[in-house]
C-alpha cells in the first residue's frame, strides 16, 4: 500500500481514513457517508495496512477482537467442563496410573476420555496454559495495534479543520456570530475545565482525554493478571500440597526442599456440655460431638547446608509449633495449615502362631503396617514369611488379592507358616475378620491378639508468591474500568470565517447528553449559532422511510 496524498498537500500513511492535517475524508466510503468515523480518529492501524509477511499475518490474527473473544469463550467452556468431574487434587489416588484407573472405573468411558483430554488436571494442562498465553498475546497485540496510532493522532491533532470534517461531525452548527465570539467561547470553556488551544481563527477545546485509555489500562491489568496466573505453573511460585503426617513420623515437606516436619502429637478436644461448655449442650445433644480444638504439635527441621540431599541424620531444629485451625505454621513464605485428621489409624497388628487343635501358642509376632518385614522368626524355631501385603484389601480379581489404597484401612496378609511339625510350610490368607486357606486345611493359624493405632494429621502446605502480581493486575483493571466507564472525552471545534460565519462541531466517545449540556452553556454565553444532532436527523429519516415502506 502507498502513502495517501490529501488535497491540502499533506502525505498520510497508508490506510489513513481522515487526513492528519485538515480532517478531509480520504476514502470513497467516508466521503459519501453523512457522518465521519471517529473511532480511531481515522488513523491507520497496522493490522489494516500490512498483510504480506508471516509476521504481518500473525499480527493481524491476534489483533482481531473476534479472535480474542473466541479464545475467552474457549477458556470459559473448558473451565466449565473442568467442573463436571472432580479435579485430580480431589481424587483418592496418588500415581498417574491409579488416577487414570480411578476415572475409568468410576465414570466409565466418559471418565476415560475426560482423563485423556487433560480435563482431570485442567489448570495445569499444557493446552490450557497455551490458551492463556494466546489470550495474553492477543491482548498485547490488539492494544498496541490500536493504542499507538490513537495516541499519535490525539497528541498531534490540529486546531483548524476542513469544513467537510466539521460538517460530518454528529454535533454541527453554522451561522453568523459576533466578532468576540471566539474569545467569549474560550472563556466559558475554561470555566468548564476544558483545555483550550487557539490558532488564527479557530479554537479546539477538550477534556477527559485520559478516559480514552481506559480499555488499554484494562488490558494492562489483564496482562499482568494472566502473567501472575502463568507464574503459578513455574516451580517455587505456587505451592498447594497435602501432607498426611502420622504421630511420631518425620517426613520431607512436599515442594519445600530441605525442610522436614515431625508430628510429635495430635490433640483433639471436644466440648463436654458442662461448666463453661454448658452453652453447647443443645448442640451436643443434637449432633453428639462438637469439636473444640484439633491441633498438631510439630517440629520443623532443616537440612544443614553441607549435608547431602535427602540425608536426615543431622537435621537442625528450626521451630516447634502447635498448628491449629486458622493458626498455621509460617516460614520462608510458606504456611502449613491444619486441614483434616484421622483418628486411630492402624499402626501395627500382633498375632500368635497357634495350633488349631490344641490352641497351643508357638509365639507372637508384630507386623508393622507401614513397613512390614518379609520374615518373622519366633523363639520356638517357627517362622512366618510374608508373601504378600495388601494394606486396604478390596477383594480378589482373577484369584489375586487387590488393594484399593496404600493406607492400612483393611490389612490383608498372604503368609507361609512354618512350625517344627510342618517344615514344608502352610499357606494362609489373613484379614481382620477372616482367614482363607487356599491350599487345603492347615494345622496352624495366626490368631489376632491386639492392634496399635495412632492418629494422623492432614496438613496443607501453601505458598503463593503470585498474589501481589494478581492483586496489582486486578487493581489496574478496576482503575481502567472506572476510567473508561465514568469519564468521557469531549471536544469542540469552533472556527470563524472572514465573513463572520461561525462553524462549530462537537464529538465525544460517549455521554452525548453531557456534551450537549456543556455546549448549550457555551452557545448561550458566546451567542454562537444553534446546532443540530445529525444522528437524530438520520434516525428520523430512516424511521420515516420504514413507515413509508410498511404503509405502501
Amino acid at each position: 500500500m502507498e502513502n495517501v496524498q490529501c488535497q491540502c498537500g499533506h502525505t498520510n500513511p497508508p490506510g489513513t481514513k481522515l487526513c492528519e492535517s485538515c480532517g478531509r475524508s480520504l476514502t470513497e466510503k467516508d466521503q459519501n457517508s453523512k457522518l465521519v468515523d471517529m473511532r480511531y480518529e481515522g488513523t491507520a492501524r497496522r493490522s489494516q495496512t500490512y498483510n504480506k509477511s508471516i509476521i504481518d499475518k500473525i499480527w493481524n490474527f491476534f489483533s482481531s477482537v473476534k479472535v480474542g473473544v473466541s479464545i475467552i469463550v474457549v477458556l470459559l467452556v473448558a473451565a466449565a467442563i473442568g467442573t463436571i468431574l472432580p479435579q485430580q487434587a480431589f481424587v483418592p489416588a496418588s500415581t498417574e496410573a491409579t488416577i487414570q484407573a480411578y476415572y475409568a472405573d468410576t465414570y466409565g468411558s466418559v471418565g476415560r476420555v475426560y482423563h485423556a483430554l487433560g480435563f482431570h488436571d485442567l489448570y495445569s494442562s499444557y493446552w490450557f496454559i497455551a490458551l492463556v498465553g494466546m489470550l495474553a498475546i492477543s491482548l498485547v497485540i490488539a492494544s498496541l495495534d490500536r493504542f499507538v496510532p490513537l495516541y499519535k493522532s490525539l497528541k498531534n491533532q490540529r486546531v483548524l479543520r476542513h469544513p467537510s470534517f466539521m460538517d460530518k461531525q454528529r454535533i454541527y452548527g453554522s451561522g453568523p456570530g459576533a466578532e468576540d465570539a471566539l474569545e467569549k467561547a474560550e472563556t466559558k470553556l475554561k470555566e468548564l475545565k476544558y483545555t483550550v488551544r487557539t490558532e488564527k481563527n479557530g479554537l479546539l477545546a477538550e477534556k477527559g482525554r485520559f478516559s480514552r485509555w481506559g480499555p488499554y489500562v484494562n488490558h494492562i491489568g489483564l496482562i499482568i493478571f494472566l502473567f501472575g496466573v502463568m507464574l503459578r505453573m513455574m516451580p517455587g511460585f505456587y505451592v498447594d500440597e497435602t501432607l498426611w503426617l502420622r504421630e511420631g513420623e518425620t517426613r520431607a515437606i512436599p515442594e519445600v526442599p530441605g525442610y522436614y516436619l515431625e508430628n510429635k502429637n495430635f490433640k483433639l478436644e471436644t466440648y463436654t456440655g458442662e461448666g463453661e461448655d454448658a452453652k453447647f449442650g443443645e448442640a451436643i445433644d443434637r449432633v453428639g460431638t462438637v469439636v473444640k480444638n484439633y491441633q498438631t504439635d510439630i517440629v520443623l527441621y532443616q537440612e544443614p547446608e553441607d549435608s547431602l540431599p535427602g540425608a536426615t541424620d543431622n537435621l537442625e531444629v528450626v521451630q516447634e509449633y502447635p498448628i491449629r485451625v486458622n493458626q498455621p505454621l509460617k516460614f520462608d513464605g510458606y504456611a502449613v495449615y491444619q486441614m483434616d485428621y484421622k483418628l486411630n489409624e492402624l499402626k501395627a497388628m500382633t498375632f500368635a502362631l497357634t495350633n488349631k487343635e490344641t490352641e497351643e501358642s508357638l509365639g507372637e509376632l508384630t507386623i508393622d503396617l507401614i513397613n512390614p518385614d518379609a520374615l518373622y522368626e519366633l523363639e520356638t524355631g517357627s517362622t512366618v514369611e510374608l508373601l504378600g501385603y495388601y494394606p486396604d484389601f478390596s477383594g480378589f480379581e482373577d484369584g489375586e488379592p487387590q488393594t484399593a489404597t496404600p493406607l492400612p484401612n483393611n490389612p490383608g496378609f498372604l503368609v507361609e507358616l512354618t512350625a517344627p511339625e510342618t517344615p514344608e510350610g502352610e499357606t494362609s490368607f489373613i484379614t481382620i475378620q477372616n482367614t482363607v486357606e487356599p491350599l487345603g486345611e492347615n494345622q496352624y493359624k495366626l490368631t489376632f491378639q491386639n492392634a496399635d493405632t495412632r492418629n494422623v494429621s492432614g496438613l496443607t502446605v501453601r505458598k503463593d508468591s503470585t498474589l501481589p502480581i494478581l492483586g496489582l493486575g486486578g487493581l489496574i483493571f478496576m482503575i481502567g474500568v472506572a476510567q473508561g466507564m465514568y469519564f468521557n472525552h469531549r471536544r469542540f471545534w469552533i472556527q470563524q470565517k472572514a465573513d463572520g460565519t461561525i462553524l462549530l462541531a462537537g464529538h465525544t466517545n460517549k455521554n452525548w447528553f453531557g456534551l450537549k449540556k456543556d455546549l448549550d452553556r457555551v452557545v448561550d454565553s458566546a451567542k454562537l449559532p444553534a446546532y443540530t444532532d445529525q444522528q437524530d436527523e438520520i434516525d428520523k429519516k430512516e424511521k420515516a422511510e420504514k413507515e413509508g415502506e410498511s404503509s405502501s
